[in-house]
Parts: C-alpha cells; structure tokens; sequence
C-alpha cells in the first residue's frame, strides 16, 4: 500500500510477516530527482517496497539517499536489496550505529541473542550481510532540505543507541521512527544499546516538539492533531522508565 501523507511525503506501509516489517517513507515530489528514502525493512521486502514505489511513478534511480531511523532487524533488513538495485544510493545514519555497521558488528541489528536465533531459523543470512558502508554519519541537528521542505535530524537515543527522528517544524510533521508510536507506546529498551534513561530523556525532548503529524515506522500514522496525543503518550511512560 503506498498513500500520499502531505504535500512531498509519501508512505508505504509495512508488511508484517512473522515478525514487525517497517513503513518506509518517501520524501520529495514524484518527478524530483532527489528522493530520499527513510528506512527499508525486514529480510526480502525489498521487492515489495520498490515494487509499490514502481507502480506510482517512482524509479530507484530518483532515489539519492536512504536515512536509517535506526538499525534493527525490522528496519535494515531488505537494505541490501534497495543497493543492489540502487548502487548509487548514498546510506545516512546516525554516527553511533553507523560504526557497527561498518565493521559488520550485527549485535544492534538483532538486538539480542534470542531474537538472532529467531530470525536465522527463517532466513539464511550469510555473514558480512549487515555490513555496509555509511556515506554520510549523522549527529542530530542537521537540516535536510526536500524541494523546499525542511526536515531536521533529531537524535533521540534510548530504543537503541543511535535512533533519529526527522522534523519538519514548519508543518509539524515527526517521523519517529519506532521511539515513540500512534497508540500510546513507546520503543523497546531491553534491547542491545538501547537504554531506559536516555529514552526518558528523548521522550521529553518529542514531548518539546508541535507535533501534527505523526509518522511512526510501525502500525498506524496520524495525520492531523497528534500533538496531545504526543503529550500524554510521554507522560504516561517517563514516571515508568527508571
């Protein structure tokens, strides 16, 4: 399913299988040729994302860049897929995941032993494949510009070490990745580098935030009014993350 959020912002939703696949979303104009792309998702859902992308008009060659909300399993999983269909694509991501990635340590893609377990019991996954190399190391703060929109890169750490956020201030717009979602939760913090402490802080910082829209990587999206919603969401879990 590919649907049309806002005016340069495009969302094609995730296919769960066994487990959580991410959304991935578009942004730029659908004739621009500086797309950027914001996650991929979980193993082998590569041709059902460029495929949905294929069918609105959309080439992998438009595509200049993909931005890692964060680097687990669900997320990362089919980016090899988009590369190898998109060699030229620059990969942004946050500086403290970015240095797992190139040296090919998976440890924050599984998040834990067991979770690794899991998913090698249904894919074959040779090793080195999550190893790749980030063509731009992301701090937070820095201003991505598309077709006359403005998003800037917050780092919001805690669900993993390394986990961003992208805001446009001037329409209250917040892609979230899995930090905070539509339906009162709040990103995992058991699992490899995540950290209940700094996810209470990033909460606050979200808290901060007018937001309108919300636009997490996972179940559903809000398109209008979420900024209270938001609000009591941070509410309800910074008393419980100790």
């Amino acid at each position: 399913m590919i649907e049309k959020v806002a005016e340069g912002i495009l969302w094609v939703a995730g296919r769960d299988r066994f487990m959580p696949d991410s959304h991935i979303f578009v942004l730029g104009n659908v004739g621009s040729d500086d797309l950027t792309i914001i996650d991929c998702g979980i193993v082998e859902m590569g041709d059902y994302k460029l495929g949905e992308l294929e069918s609105y008009g959309i080439s992998i060659k438009q595509v200049k860049r993909i931005i890692m909300t964060h680097t687990h399993l669900d997320h990362i999983g089919c980016l090899g897929e988009f590369l190898k269909q998109g060699p030229h694509i620059e990969l942004w991501v946050h500086k403290d995941e970015a240095m797992y990635l190139e040296q090919g340590d998976d440890r924050i893609v599984y998040g834990n032993k067991m979770f690794e377990s899991m998913i090698r019991s249904q894919y074959a996954i040779p090793a080195g494949f999550f190893e790749f190399k980030v063509d731009k190391k992301l701090e937070g703060e820095e201003i991505l510009d598309v077709d006359g929109n403005s998003f800037r890169v917050v780092h919001i750490p805690g669900h993993s070490i390394g986990s961003i956020g992208l805001y446009d201030e001037a329409r209250r717009i917040f892609i979230s990745g899995d930090t905070i979602y539509a339906d009162g939760a709040v990103g995992r913090y058991d699992l490899f580098s995540a950290d209940a402490e700094k996810l209470k802080e990033s909460l606050e910082v979200i808290s901060n935030l007018q937001i309108d829209i919300l636009l997490p990587c996972h179940n559903r999206i809000v398109k209008g009014g979420a900024d209270q919603m938001v609000k009591n969401t941070v509410q309800y879990w910074i008393p419980l993350l100790r």
